[in-house]
């Protein structure tokens, strides 16, 4: 039976690539003159796509987010779950927003979690990722 299962899990394997293959997401923060700058990029394997309304932060209160700005348009898709949704498909997307405190002074290691979601057009849905990280809030200059 083991070979059984084994043989299935290899044939799983060779049509649909690990999360972390199909998708390589990184996050980097950049002081502004407005607060800090957070860039999101994913580097997106052809034959899969990220859905843009997935795309989520969590931080601390007293914490505030401009909406996201992307490198890419969306394409609209018809998917099997969602429904018609907007999904990006292109190799490089960058997801920009700008983080600020709302007491108008600097933070160090803000605690932000990164929520996301994709699939393979071949069918399959990945589960929502989180990736954490820390960010400093830059004190906006007037």
């Amino acid at each position: 039976l083991s070979d059984l299962f084994g043989n299935q899990n290899s044939a799983a394997k060779s049509k649909f690539l690990p999360v972390d293959q199909a998708f390589q997401v990184v996050s980097s923060g950049k002081a502004t003159s407005n607060g800090t700058r957070l860039s999101i990029a994913f580097e997106i394997t052809p034959g899969h796509y990220v859905y843009k309304d997935k795309l989520t932060l969590n931080f601390p209160k007293g914490v505030s987010a401009t909406p996201f700005t992307f490198s890419q348009s969306p394409v609209s898709i018809d998917d099997p779950t969602f429904g018609k949704v907007p999904v990006f498909t292109q190799k490089n997307v960058v997801a920009t927003t700008t983080l600020t405190t709302n007491n108008g002074k600097g933070a160090k290691n803000v605690p932000v979690i990164i929520g996301w979601q994709g699939c393979a057009k071949a069918g399959l849905c990945y589960p929502p990722e989180k990736i954490k990280t820390t960010v400093n809030i830059a004190t906006p200059r007037k």
